[in-house]
């Protein structure tokens, strides 16, 4: 039951990712015209990472109409999708999955979240 229970809590999570309901946190990915952006909750960010729980913590952390914003130029849109599926993914439900990705795709996203630059 216990097994169910996690799955069931995980899909719930990812519902909850996929249909953006009571999304308070905006990250823009990439600049000038060539920007995207994802919706995230602030209260699962901040407890599934240190990153975001200091974000979150930081009085300086930019705020606009209630929604953190977080700009992100040093990830090219070409990345935002393997950040969706990956990170993101992994942040809500657990689940991190990588076999559909090429090598070159997977190097990127290690370059651009580890090292903070622009590729």
């Amino acid at each position: 039951m216990s097994s169910k229970f996690w799955a069931e809590l995980s899909n719930d999570y990812e519902k909850l990712f996929e249909t953006e309901i009571g999304y308070d946190v905006i990250i823009y990915a990439g600049e000038e015209q060539y920007v995207k952006e994802i919706h995230a909750h602030s209260n699962i960010l901040s407890i599934r990472s240190q990153y975001f729980h200091s974000a979150f913590s930081n009085e300086l952390t930019e705020k606009k109409d209630g929604k953190f914003i977080f700009k992100k130029p040093n990830i090219s849109p070409q990345l935002f999708n393997i950040i969706l599926i990956i990170i993101f993914m992994f942040i809500y439900c657990g689940n991190i999955e990588l076999k559909n990705l090429q090598d070159p795709d997977v190097l990127k996203l290690l370059i651009a979240v580890i090292l903070d630059k622009k590729i």
